[in-house]
């Protein structure tokens, strides 16, 4: 009985794909930063072996690699892509914002965000970062001035707009209970946010 017990766990391992490791490694970033990705620990929690690990990757630094990639992918290209299903720049703003601010609603959504933004100066955070910053802002700057605003006030008001963002994700993670709880709340405060930042 044990051993086949000993033989279904690792028939299990095997069948883990690389997105499973990327997506241990991006839970355990939330929980604990990048010190936190060690293969040994992340095995056990998959019931897996480290031979499964180097099936996929070659290194630790291959899994953090990889794992920033579908950060990047998902929480910033998949997100632009749902925003760009609106018809107008307006909707794609409010769109936006309101997708973020839920986001922060998430338990552990805000805190893989909140754990790059700790380690900014990482090697392997550093060049993530500065590219999802830079796309994030560069797309909210097109929406501004799809609304008419001159590029460089755009540009401004996109600074403003993804600042308003962290600062959000931050209080959210650190005293969730001063922004707003319910999803009429926060609608009225998407609302005021747009109110505040299409003002002429």
């Amino acid at each position: 009985m044990e051993m086949v017990g000993r033989r279904t766990r690792k028939q299990t391992a095997t069948r883990l794909t690389a997105g499973d490791w990327t997506a241990a490694a991006l839970a355990a970033i939330g929980r604990g930063g990048l010190a936190a990705v060690a293969v040994e620990p992340l095995a056990a929690g998959l019931g897996a072996t480290k031979g499964s690990f180097y099936w996929h990757f070659a290194s630790r630094d291959a899994l953090i690699a990889a794992a920033l990639q579908r950060w990047e992918a998902e929480h910033t290209e998949a997100v632009i892509a749902e925003v760009e299903a609106q018809p107008d720049p307006l909707s794609k703003l409010r769109a936006l914002i309101a997708v973020v601010i839920g986001s922060t609603t998430i338990p552990g959504a805000d805190s893989i965000e909140l754990a790059m933004l700790a380690t900014a100066g990482h090697p392997h955070v550093a060049p993530v970062l500065a590219r999802v910053t830079a796309r994030r802002v560069a797309y909210t700057a097109e929406l501004f001035e799809g609304l008419g605003l001159p590029p460089e006030e755009a540009r401004h008001r996109a600074l403003l707009a993804v600042s308003a963002y962290l600062g959000h994700a931050q209080l959210a993670h650190a005293t969730p209970e001063v922004v707003p709880g319910s999803d009429a709340e926060r609608g009225r405060y998407v609302d005021r946010i747009i109110g505040l930042l299409t003002a002429r």
